[in-house]
């Protein structure tokens, strides 16, 4: 099974919500990290793509779609190995986006933030920094890269993909644009909408108490 949609927009762009979106579509299973933490077993394959040995087929084996990373860091690669894929590159504000890395993913990697995760296996750990981290030389906090990075990225994406196969996306657009770009019928019910700050940081508060108090016994 070849990949139908590429997803070239970083993390916190939407892309929980646009996972859940191209799975109601019918262009599911889509990829995103969550799928990472459920299958551990793709470590080590997307730490070998960050080495430069990507196994494409065998990571994106039943995968209908992606998005997130680590497949936006391979998003260039991805569209050349599925050459009928279509890309989509979700977008917010760069200072919002910046904002919500801090009080969310990026927020796990410590108090300097450059390469721990607060308990996190270490191979995991290791594969996000090759894969996340690596983006921005590893400068998780830095307000001034992180922009830099995010802009750079999002311009390349669109001088590297062509016109008719990519969308340019931001997830409170809805459906129509998402549907007109996939040739899909658009649902009478509303575009998904999760993941935020606050649902984030909601559902990792129970995990970071557990390494607490892991720590301090």
């Amino acid at each position: 099974m070849a990949l139908k949609v590429i997803g070239a927009g970083y993390g916190r762009t939407g892309t929980m919500s646009l996972k859940l979106a191209l799975e109601q579509l019918g262009f599911g299973p889509c990829h995103h990290m969550v799928e990472v933490f459920a299958h551990p077993e793709q470590i080590p394959l997307w730490t070998a793509a960050a080495e430069g040995r990507p196994e494409w087929d065998k990571l994106m084996e039943g995968y209908v779609s992606a998005v997130d990373w680590p497949t936006a860091t391979f998003y260039k690669e991805l569209a050349d190995h599925y050459p009928d894929a279509k890309v989509i590159l979700t977008e917010r504000s760069p200072e919002s986006w910046f904002k919500s890395t801090q009080a969310t993913i990026f927020a796990q990697f410590g108090a300097n933030r450059r390469g721990s995760a607060g308990g996190a296996p270490e191979a995991w750990v290791e594969m996000v920094m090759k894969v996340v981290g690596d983006l921005f030389d590893r400068r998780m906090d830095d307000h001034d890269k992180l922009i830099s990075v995010f802009k750079a990225h999002n311009a390349r994406v669109r001088e590297v993909i062509a016109p008719e196969r990519l969308l340019v996306y931001e997830v409170a657009q809805g459906w129509e644009p998402l549907c007109r770009f996939l040739g899909a019928p658009v649902p009478t019910g509303p575009m998904p909408k999760v993941n935020s700050t606050e649902e984030f940081q909601a559902r990792l508060a129970p995990e970071i108490a557990s390494r607490s108090q892991a720590a301090e016994a």
